[in-house]
């Protein structure tokens, strides 16, 4: 077990100026392929597990980090593996559901799996990863954002954790004058919301930021937000802050514009896919700001080749955080084999999970969601990058959002 949660230290004056930053199904949906589209020789060849809701409520996550960790094991294959070894990705859709997680992490462990990029988003995460520990299975989360999801040693992510996005939203706040008086919707039964709101109402006292209205809702009750639009109405709010994932958000935003509801809006990395949600009602983003370390909209050479790539790979798909998530995750597997000097696919998972938890704190990962380094609490060092939606007419009369810098 590890001993400590370090919190991240965020440097937001640096990042200020760079682009910034979420089991087994009844069907038992699977991906299995290597780089060639078929089945790769297990005497020379590494499996990777990968878990995530690929159907359900929330299978754009899933699907953009399946999308991503294939990108990214097909361009390793297609320059010689890794020291010579060829990696295969099993994926297993878990619907965001833990008992279904548990079942998947089960299943691949019966299909050869090696080590786990997974699992996609929290609650399953932290189900899989009391598995994994026992197992002594290397983990490595591209978008479990829980605390718990890395509490063991065997565990790692690539994205930054829910107090860190809480803390590092309210310092931009504050420190940018974004607003001094803030209300907060979040979803008390969702382990990602609500950590990121416990920090960031502590977070904003340190701050000087008044939070002056504190409005929740359930996995029940996330349809109707008029009663939490009407309390912040009357707060006084000048900005609305929305720890919580794009559906509701898109909700939110369109509720509270019918309400008149006149505040700035600031979320998380669970607002990537924000755009898309609000189809015709896109409008309703301009101006919206959130943190997240991946925009494909940035012009930087990592993100434009990445963005390229999966365009061409997935049928014009723009891709959201989550992918470029996934495809971080598996460099980040690369540059740890590499590391550990890991030349022989028929090694235990157990074996390699000891090599790789110790090699992860050892390397530099220059990733399209930032440079990364590891402690070995299993948290990720990098910038946190801030973003605002903009909104553009086309000639048609059409409009789109991207994301800018701020």
């Amino acid at each position: 077990m590890k001993f400590s949660k370090k919190v991240l230290a965020f440097s937001l004056a640096a990042c200020m100026t760079v682009p910034f930053l979420a089991g087994c199904s009844s069907k038992d949906t699977e991906t299995t392929t290597n780089s060639e589209g078929g089945s790769a020789d297990s005497s020379s060849t590494i499996v990777i597990g990968g878990i995530g809701p690929v159907t359900g409520g929330a299978a754009v996550y899933g699907n953009a980090v399946k999308n991503g960790i294939q990108l990214a094991i097909d361009e390793i294959n297609a320059a010689g593996g890794v020291n010579g070894i060829k990696l295969e990705l099993n994926f297993q859709d878990d619907e965001h559901n833990e008992e279904k997680a548990v079942n998947a992490y089960n299943t691949l462990k019966d299909k050869d799996m090696k080590l786990l990029i997974g699992t996609v988003t929290s609650n399953p995460c932290i189900a899989v990863a009391a598995e994994s520990a026992k197992d002594n299975m290397f983990q490595l989360t591209p978008s479990g954002s829980a605390v718990d999801c890395v509490a063991n040693d065997n565990a790692f992510r690539i994205c930054f954790n829910d107090p860190n996005q809480g803390v590092a939203s309210a310092q931009y706040i504050a420190q940018n004058n974004v607003a001094s008086k803030v209300a907060v919707i979040y979803d008390s039964s969702d382990v990602y919301s609500t950590g990121i709101y416990e920090k960031f109402t502590s977070e904003a006292a340190a701050q000087n930021l008044e939070v002056v209205a504190a409005e929740a809702f359930t996995s029940d009750s996330k349809t109707d937000f008029s009663v939490q639009i009407q309390k912040v109405q009357e707060s006084g709010a000048e900005l609305l802050f929305l720890p919580i994932y794009y559906q509701e958000a898109a909700l939110i935003l369109q509720q509270a514009s019918k309400a008149g509801l006149s505040v700035k809006y600031f979320g998380c990395d669970g607002l990537d896919g924000l755009i898309d949600q609000l189809g015709e009602d896109v409008a309703l983003a301009e101006g919206v700001m959130l943190l997240t370390p991946f925009a494909a909209d940035a012009k930087d050479d990592k993100t434009v080749a990445f963005t390229t790539a999966y365009k061409a790979a997935y049928n014009n798909e723009v891709p959201i955080q989550f992918a470029a998530d996934g495809y971080d995750a598996v460099y980040a597997v690369k540059a740890a084999m590499e590391k550990a000097g890991i030349t022989d696919a028929s090694i235990s998972a157990s074996d390699l999970c000891d090599a790789l938890k110790v090699a992860m704190t050892e390397i530099t990962v220059e990733g399209v969601t930032g440079n990364i380094t590891w402690t070995a609490d299993g948290e990720p060092t990098k910038d946190p990058k801030a973003m605002e939606i903009v909104i553009t007419e086309n000639e048609d009369g059409t409009k789109t959002g991207s994301y800018a810098a701020l």
